[in-house]
């Protein structure tokens, strides 16, 4: 199964991927050993660090200050072993190597947030939408450093996870940092996360908004509905989309080709590079492209990542798009899982994905080919001017029409790109790629 979650979070929000390389993953270990010469294979035991190893246990099960029987002090060396390698190879136990496979419906335990380890501390890499922790205004970038008053420093993202997760209903307090300032608590309560991968809607008439929260097995089909119900919406074709994968951690690395593959007729979309031969896989377009090649910008930001990055990266290529926005997060490593004995399995990095220009996007991200930063907007309310049509005796329209006199216009309804300076950009932008277009 190969996995694209950018983060070594294994409870909140990891995404698993499934369908045509299930085969890959499930087999036995001898298949992933590295596709070397027959030397390699047999090269000799590493004789004198595995006499180190049996006698730092022998001394451990000796002098440590209370029992520690052998399962543990295995696992426990077969974590730090994958643990070791990247942030994202881990040792998967059977209640994480269930969640793993549970995250694949979009429906799991937790407070919907994504996490990170940074110097230390578990910082928020982005809140996921429509959870407790949106709605309790956890931001990304934030960093938990209390979870239920008992300091974060020095823990291990699992040993984090495990604390932030329990009973649902049941409440927790995360005591946070944002950008420096004074720690300040936020009591928010467990839930079963229903990510919606996939939300569309009409911005202004003839511009449509899709907006991907993560990339789960649906999310292909899902953005198929949403053009669909896009063009219905609007009555007639397009003038322009918005693809909007900011703060989108990643997930399935098929659903996130199928979604490139809604919107180019034909070219590669990615492939990806490693040491052994089911690695090397390549993605091209199908020509199924339902867009209709209307003109698109594609918006991400630090919090765009993996699955995302891929779909970013291959639109921008493809000249299909024009990504605006600030840089992705820069993972593009591809994870295999591999199922092991007693309900276990092992997650580990086995190849390096590239855009169809060869571009890697590891620990670099993708560049946006327009910067636009966050920023808030201040809505400045227009004075009533008054207008010819309040004359009295004013000439009517030569053309025929009603007359527009002062307060005509009604009051506007409120629209996300109102309160969102990226996406007013990107619709200003998408406005004038419709104009210039000819559509």
């Amino acid at each position: 199964m190969l996995h694209l979650s950018r983060l070594t979070s294994l409870a909140l929000t990891i995404a698993l991927v499934i369908g045509a390389p299930l085969a890959f993953a499930a087999q036995p270990a001898p298949a992933v050993a590295p596709a070397g010469t027959a030397a390699t294979s047999k090269a000799p035991l590493p004789l004198e660090e595995l006499r180190t190893f049996a006698e730092v246990m022998d001394r451990i099960k000796a002098a440590y200050v209370e029992p520690v029987d052998d399962k543990t002090l295995l696992e426990n060396a077969i974590k730090g072993m994958l643990s070791n390698l990247d942030p994202h190879s881990a040792y998967l136990g059977p209640e994480d190597f269930t969640e793993l496979q549970e995250s694949t419906s979009g429906e799991f335990g937790g407070l919907g947030i994504e996490v990170g380890s940074e110097d230390g501390f578990i910082k928020v890499v982005s809140p996921i939408d429509d959870t407790p922790a949106s709605k309790a205004g956890i931001q990304a970038g934030d960093f938990i450093v209390k979870i239920n008053g008992a300091p974060t420093r020095g823990q291990t993202m699992t040993e984090a996870v495990d604390k932030m997760r329990g009973k649902i209903g049941q409440k927790i307090t995360l005591t946070l940092v944002r950008d420096g300032g004074t720690p300040f608590d936020v009591t928010l309560a467990r839930a079963v996360i229903q990510v919606k991968s996939v939300k569309a809607q009409l911005l202004e008439s003839g511009y449509g908004l899709i907006r991907i929260t993560q990339f789960q097995v649906k999310t292909g089909e899902e953005v198929s509905k949403a053009l669909a119900k896009l063009r219905k919406d609007n009555g007639k074709k397009l003038n322009g989309i918005i693809l909007d994968l900011r703060n989108n951690p990643g997930g399935v690395l098929q659903a996130a080709v199928e979604v490139v593959d809604h919107f180019i007729t034909k070219g590669l979309i990615v492939y990806t590079k490693g040491r052994i031969a089911n690695s090397e896989l390549r993605f091209s377009a199908t020509g199924k492209d339902e867009s209709e090649a209307v003109p698109m910008v594609v918006l991400i930001n630090g919090g765009s990542a993996s699955a995302s990055e891929i779909v970013a990266g291959a639109l921008q290529d493809q000249k299909r798009a024009v990504v605006m926005g600030t840089t992705s997060f820069g993972k593009g490593s591809v994870q295999t899982v591999l199922p092991l004995n007693n309900d276990r399995a092992l997650k580990i990095t086995t190849a390096l994905y590239f855009t169809p220009n060869g571009r890697s996007i590891q620990a670099q991200g993708i560049v946006p080919d327009i910067e636009v930063r966050k920023a808030k907007i201040t809505n400045e309310a227009d004075g009533d001017y008054f207008k010819e049509a309040d004359l009295q005796g004013h000439l009517g329209n030569g053309n025929g029409g009603a007359d527009k006199p002062t307060g005509s216009g009604g009051k506007p309804k409120a629209m996300p790109q109102d309160d969102d300076y990226q996406l007013a950009q990107a619709l200003s932008l998408l406005k004038g790629l419709s104009i210039t277009s000819g559509r």
